[in-house]
């Protein structure tokens, strides 16, 4: 057994554990100890007795006849017992007492015999009676002791321990069992080789990072990167929660860094990994103004110390998540402590795939699942999601006593974690379905004949969710990590297209596009405020970007005057007059398309991607128009081809310009 195991052991024993019951135990101890070895001279035999008197046992009524005959010099009385002292003093008689007899103390003053009372009770008892109320309120004292416990890792006496938050392990997590973060694996590499072979960096003088901040959006492997790094190096790895640091009593959070941080050097090498990171180092400068010398602050205070406490050489390393990096202290990210910062991001197409396959690893695949289609359609997912989806998919197969898992059960769980439940109990009158038939046909049409917009992959009246009635899902061609001036304003058009349809084929306008302008407004927003692609601003950037992963964020200052903000108001709300009258155009142009739409949705509820291109097609075949979603392919086709083009003229025409460029 190891130092460090016997150490543990002795700091979990039972005496450690509960320091209230020791303290008891020892109290009670001392106190029997000096009742034995000083007593208190109440025994049977009284304090008048000689040493070398002896007892002797008598019924009441021989008592009574050695009163009567006087040979007895004195007489004591207690609760239940009588004793007699002989005259010579040589012997004690007892007996009990009889109840309801009062002719004996009558017959001691007839004889004129000394009598008295005496306590039967020895020094137990007493002791017992003493310290009965003690031990209740030491009982009730460690029954609110153990409540409080849980919540502060070590009870009243033990604050400070954070062995009881920590969870201290060696995780058989591998690189292998991470996909999809192919960038942030490279990057964290290094720190498997300095835990594996630490004396390999130090006689070269390399200085290994002490700290790794892993950043990004909820869900995308964050832990399970950091156990794959300890996996991979096979080395204690000690996880704790940036929450578990924080208590109402001042000190208990440094104590507990303070405790962590010994774990770790005695375990050493090892990785200490502190989740949420942002609840222990948030900005001291937010609270500067109102002082600021708050718990948390003694923490992070702490937490500093702690980390500029040992040296590059120590085989411990720091790993941290957070998704909300913008609001953690600077000194937590200078150099020296959290060195580096490792972007885990949601996946790309391939990083879906390589995710999809390593959660399809234990689960029993149909031959007719296609991986490629499902990560085409889980485009913005991050890993956690696409875990949910394949765990659905089975729970969907299961349900329906099914071997294995079919394409079919796949897509109707990417809609679950798009769109939500299916409420098929949820019966909506014929009117308000017609409403959402039109609704969607009108986005799936300006999708499909729009260009720069997302092709629709479904179409559906299947009520879903807390309040879409209906939904459209697009997929996209490929990922994009941008977009272009036509493709938001292609992307306001569709999400016109509900309320116009909603016009053009009922004559009235309902609630259900609510969402819809809600998003088409934000976007020509962003438009004027942040992209500068309109001439309401220019090039004026009139809003900061403030990049966040949990999305929303602190709420911007305003940084333009009125007459800027009218105009903004005034060009939001042309621009969505002006596309809202071109997409009526567009409707009422393909009428006949948006009829046999509404059709089939009211006899399927549900039509895929391409029946609603065909329906398009067969229209416009009839029609004699030229097809608009041939056009729209062939426009991204032509672009592309434009961009190869122009990049090769410019390699061809400036060679030495490009390389001052790259510089």
């Amino acid at each position: 057994m190891s130092k460090q195991e016997q150490q543990n052991n002795n700091d979990d024993n039972f005496f450690n554990k509960n320091p209230l019951i020791t303290f008891a135990i020892f109290s009670v101890a001392v106190i029997l100890l000096f009742k034995v070895l000083v007593g208190d001279g109440t025994t049977l035999e009284g304090s008048g007795a000689a040493a070398n008197t002896r007892t002797k046992a008598v019924s009441y009524s021989e008592l009574k006849n050695l009163v009567a005959s006087k040979d007895v010099r004195k007489v004591e009385i207690g609760q239940t017992y009588i004793k007699a002292f002989s005259n010579d003093g040589a012997t004690v008689y007892t007996t009990r007492i009889v109840k309801n007899d009062t002719k004996l103390v009558e017959e001691l003053d007839k004889q004129g015999i000394e009598y008295t009372g005496f306590s039967e009770s020895n020094w137990f008892t007493e002791m017992f009676g003493w310290l009965l109320p003690f031990l209740i309120i030491i009982g009730i004292w460690m029954f609110f002791a153990g409540r409080m416990q849980k919540s502060m890792g070590g009870g009243l006496l033990g604050m400070g321990n954070s062995r009881k938050m920590v969870n201290s392990e060696k995780p058989k997590t591998k690189f292998d069992d991470v996909a999809g973060v192919e960038e942030a694996k490279e990057e964290v590499q290094e720190i498997v080789d300095f835990l594996k072979y630490p004396a390999r960096y130090v006689e070269i003088g390399a200085k290994i990072p002490k700290g790794v901040l892993l950043v990004g959006s909820p869900g995308t492997g964050k832990t399970l990167l950091a156990k794959a790094v300890a996996g991979e190096a096979d080395v204690p790895f000690f996880s704790v929660s940036g929450s578990s640091f924080i208590e109402m009593f001042v000190g208990v959070g440094a104590a507990r860094v303070r405790d962590l941080f010994d774990q770790a050097k005695k375990d050493a090498p090892s990785i200490i990994f502190i989740d949420e990171i942002d609840a222990i180092g948030k900005s001291r400068a937010a609270g500067a103004m109102m002082g600021g010398n708050d718990e948390r602050e003694q923490t992070l205070n702490q937490l500093l110390a702690e980390m500029d406490g040992f040296g590059t050489d120590t085989p411990v390393i720091i790993l941290a998540a957070t998704n909300r990096p913008e609001i953690l202290d600077q000194a937590l990210l200078r150099p020296g402590r959290f060195d580096r910062q490792v972007l885990v991001d949601k996946p790309d197409f391939q990083g879906r795939v390589k995710i999809l396959k390593v959660h399809m690893k234990n689960v029993k695949m149909d031959d007719d699942v296609e991986i490629e289609e499902i990560a085409r359609l889980t485009a913005g997912l991050a890993g956690a999601d696409l875990a949910n989806v394949v765990n659905e998919a089975a729970l969907l197969a299961g349900r329906k006593s099914q071997k294995t898992v079919k394409q079919q059960d796949l897509y109707e769980s990417v809609e679950r974690a798009i769109a939500g439940l299916a409420k098929k109990s949820r019966r909506i009158n014929p009117k308000e379905k017609k409403i959402v038939a039109y609704h969607e046909s009108g986005h799936a049409l300006l999708a499909e004949t729009t260009v720069g917009a997302k092709k629709v992959s479904k179409v559906s009246i299947v009520p879903r969710g807390l309040a879409a009635l209906g939904y459209t899902l697009n997929k996209p061609e490929e990922d994009k990590f941008m977009m272009q001036r036509h493709e938001l304003w292609a992307e306001v058009d569709v999400l016109l297209g509900g309320r116009a349809a909603e016009e053009v084929f009922i004559g009235e306008i309902s609630t259900g596009a609510g969402n819809d302008l809600e998003r088409a407004t934000d976007i020509i927003k962003s438009m004027v405020q942040t992209y500068g692609m309109t001439d309401v601003a220019g090039l004026m950037v009139m809003e900061k970007s403030r990049h966040s992963f949990l999305g929303g964020g602190v709420q911007a200052t305003r940084e333009y005057s009125d007459k800027l903000a009218q105009a903004m108001d005034d060009f939001i709300k042309s621009s969505l007059e002006e596309r809202y009258i071109a997409v009526k155009a567009r409707l009422e142009e393909y009428r006949g398309a948006i009829e046999d739409m509404v059709a089939l949705l009211y006899k399927k509820e549900n039509i895929e991607g391409e029946e609603v291109r065909q329906i398009i097609l067969d229209f416009e075949k009839e029609k004699g128009m030229e097809s608009k979603i041939v056009a729209a392919s062939a426009h991204i086709e032509d672009e592309l081809k434009e961009d190869a083009s122009m990049t090769r003229m410019k390699e061809q025409n400036n060679p030495s310009q490009e390389k001052n460029d790259e510089k």
